[in-house]
């Protein structure tokens, strides 16, 4: 196992990485950067920590190092090869669906490709998320049973599904690899309604995402203006821990270059008199950070005043290297500053230092099912030895640790995966 150079220093150039494949997704430069081995290895890191890797080997307009441009290269085979496997996949769901009768809308990534912001292959999916009518779980549940797929875990937000037949034996070990491959499971995370703990009282949106007339099989999400709402609130529910990914900002700033005046409107037009949206200023205060042209002034000139002035502060200084994992240190109270009143603040506090019982079978789900998870200590350990180890020494994150110790021991030159069949999804969903 290669050795770990002092944290400080990993997260440096985790950092310098981030802040670097954020200009260049707005302003690519002409000229690769003067940074030495580790820190090419550390950028290798940071572009599989913030789902970018595919994306950056169709923008970038220079080449780095034959082992950096190995991997990006490889890194977009693997993500388009897995993108026609979700592809297949999604045909077989629509297909089923429609027999059925349930209307079922994909989410997200899904939702991105059928409006055309990405081609195939330039965003990674890491399962597949499916929005249904309460009424309908079971039915789509047994529907998924019927492609090959059990139910795994449940928690408040969804039901995970995953694959089971013989051939996931075989591919155990991939799950484990650094960045995108091609033959990892695709996961089903099956969605009755959509919310965010920020970081205790939940935001649920759910009755703008659904579509108020849908069709049996795949539907599209309503409006333009609920798709964007939807992936703010998702990168809202990330920023509280810390785990925002480059790729979300992406994705906000696509959408919102599409969106028009009507399409602001009908956003603003959720806030009401009880500033229901709220949550959205820290997003929308990256998004303006970092794709200045994205986001209409009046927007957040409208919204900033229903967000809470510590939390709104904040956010005029955040850095999406802060509010990801090229910050390293696990944080005591990383959603604070989100808590709307004093009981809240109070409560998540309790919560942080006494883990209720679903949090404890959270990560109980997570040691069997998440790579990093698997291969950390800090994942074993009891509540009690967590504190114990936060109070001597503020341990790094093992989810971003996963991706240095990957860059560090695996070649950069992965095999190249097979061909993609021919066979993808193309149509079946209506777009807004």
């Amino acid at each position: 196992m290669t050795a770990l150079p002092p944290l400080p220093r990993v997260e440096l150039a985790l950092v310098q990485a981030t802040e670097y494949f954020a200009a260049e997704l707005t302003h690519p430069a002409s000229a690769a950067p003067n940074w030495t081995d580790f820190e090419w290895t550390m950028a290798r890191a940071a572009a599989v920590l913030h789902g970018v890797t595919p994306l950056l080997a169709g923008v970038l307009r220079w080449r780095g190092p034959p082992a950096w441009e190995s991997f990006l290269s490889q890194q977009r085979l693997h993500t388009t090869v897995r993108h026609s496997r979700i592809d297949t996949l999604l045909a077989r769901i629509d297909e089923q669906a429609r027999r059925a009768g349930v209307a079922i809308l994909p989410l997200k990534g899904v939702a991105l490709y059928r409006l055309g912001l990405y081609s195939g292959g330039e965003r990674p999916m890491a399962d597949v998320d499916l929005l249904v009518a309460q009424r309908d779980t079971e039915r789509v549940a047994q529907l998924l049973h019927g492609l090959g797929y059990l139910d795994t875990s449940i928690s408040w937000k969804h039901r995970v599904f995953e694959p089971t037949d013989d051939a996931i034996a075989m591919v155990r070990k991939v799950a484990a690899s650094f960045g995108e491959h091609c033959d990892r499971p695709i996961k089903i995370d099956l969605h009755t309604r959509i919310a965010e703990r920020l970081p205790l009282m939940a935001a649920d949106i759910s009755e703008l995402i659904f579509p108020p007339a849908p069709h049996p099989g795949l539907n599209a999400y309503p409006s333009i203006a609920a798709l964007f709402t939807h992936l703010l609130l998702h990168a809202a529910g990330n920023i509280v821990l810390r785990a925002l990914r480059l790729i979300q900002l992406h994705d906000l700033a696509l959408v919102a270059v599409h969106m028009r005046d009507q399409d602001w409107v009908q956003l603003l037009a959720r806030r009401g008199n009880a500033r229901a949206l709220w949550w959205a200023v820290p997003p929308l205060e990256l998004i303006a950070r970092y794709y200045p042209q994205a986001v209409p002034p009046f927007v957040l000139a409208t919204l900033r005043p229903d967000c809470r002035r510590t939390l709104r502060g904040v956010s005029r200084r955040q850095t999406i290297s802060e509010v990801s994992f090229a910050t390293l240190r696990i944080e005591a109270f990383p959603g604070i500053a989100w808590s709307t009143s004093m009981s809240e603040r109070l409560e998540y506090i309790l919560g942080r230092v006494i883990p209720s019982r679903e949090l404890l079978a959270k990560r109980a789900v997570l040691r069997t099912e998440e790579a990093w998870a698997t291969q950390d200590s800090w994942s074993e350990m009891s509540q009690g030895k967590r504190i114990l180890k936060w109070i001597a020494g503020h341990p790094p994150r093992p989810q971003a640790m996963h991706a240095v110790r990957g860059a560090l021991e695996e070649p950069a030159n992965h095999t190249a995966p097979r061909p993609p069949p021919a066979d993808g999804y193309r149509g079946a969903i209506r777009t807004p």
